[in-house]
């Protein structure tokens, strides 16, 4: 992998919580660092805020609401006019409500948010990665996983806000094991991640009470599958924090994982 100062990265989600603290860090270390929320004005603040800290003014502000497949895909197209190189891409962006909404695809909003924008984006991105390539992909997934049921993928019966959110960041683990196994030898790795658990960020603040871990300790798990050089070549992995681990059974299913793929195909029209 290169030195850090020489990597283009991309973190969605970058606007608050992880994603910022991830996004400040890069810049820190003099990455060149392309940031992505659904405000303009907010990623604006943000950007002038990490540059003032960091002193590093190589910082690209990119939105995109990523509940809009029309929007991922713009975004993507930001991304190509904005740079002809992309080191890392930390797929980081997350929601997670009481309510059952759907998105203006027809999509049942974790699931759309959490998972299929990052299978979509990332794919259009495949092509810029794999020429940039020794590249990395980070999923920042987490612990609570719950199986996807492909009978009821939108979860129209039955529906519970929990079980929602974990079936979206089961299918980002999922997605990452397939991925790995495509991507073959590309030069590109991809790896997920569970980073900490219940940091404090406001998403946790609104909707889980009180924080257990800081911001700070997820961030770092987070930046060493984007920048450790003892993790070239290591891909398709899952881990907490800093130590492997295992996801659900779920993911370790090759038939559930060729379901889920169509699956996201088929919803994205990819």
């Amino acid at each position: 992998m290169r030195p850090v100062e020489e990597q283009t990265v991309l973190v969605t989600g970058a606007t608050d919580g992880l994603g910022r603290e991830v996004a400040r860090e890069l810049a820190e270390r003099r990455a060149r660092v392309l940031l992505h929320g659904r405000d303009r004005d907010k990623g604006e603040g943000v950007r002038q805020a990490i540059g003032e800290e960091t002193g590093n003014q190589r910082i690209d502000v990119l939105v995109a609401d990523l509940s809009s497949l029309a929007q991922v895909r713009d975004l993507a197209r930001q991304i190509g006019e904005s740079t002809d190189v992309l080191h890392a891409l930390v797929n980081n962006a997350g929601i997670a409500g009481p309510a059952r909404t759907e998105t203006e695809d027809g999509h049942e909003l974790h699931f759309a948010v959490n998972y299929l924008s990052h299978f979509l984006l990332t794919n259009e991105l495949l092509p810029l990665l794999e020429r940039s390539a020794p590249a990395r992909i980070v999923n920042v997934a987490s612990i609570g996983q719950a199986p996807i049921d492909f009978d009821d993928p939108m979860l129209e019966r039955g529906y519970d806000p929990m079980r929602a959110y974990s079936q979206s960041k089961l299918a980002q683990i999922s997605f990452t094991f397939e991925l790995a196994e495509r991507l073959g030898d590309t030069g590109v790795t991809v790896n997920a991640l569970h980073p900490a658990t219940l940091m404090d960020t406001k998403m946790v603040r609104d909707y889980s009470g009180r924080p257990r871990t800081s911001v700070e300790e997820g961030t770092e798990a987070t930046l060493r599958l984007v920048t450790d050089p003892d993790l070239d070549g290591v891909t398709g992995r899952y881990f907490e924090g800093l130590r492997e681990s295992h996801a659900h059974p779920q993911a370790y299913e090759p038939e559930a994982l060729k379901r889920l793929w169509e699956l996201s195909e088929r919803l994205t029209g990819s």
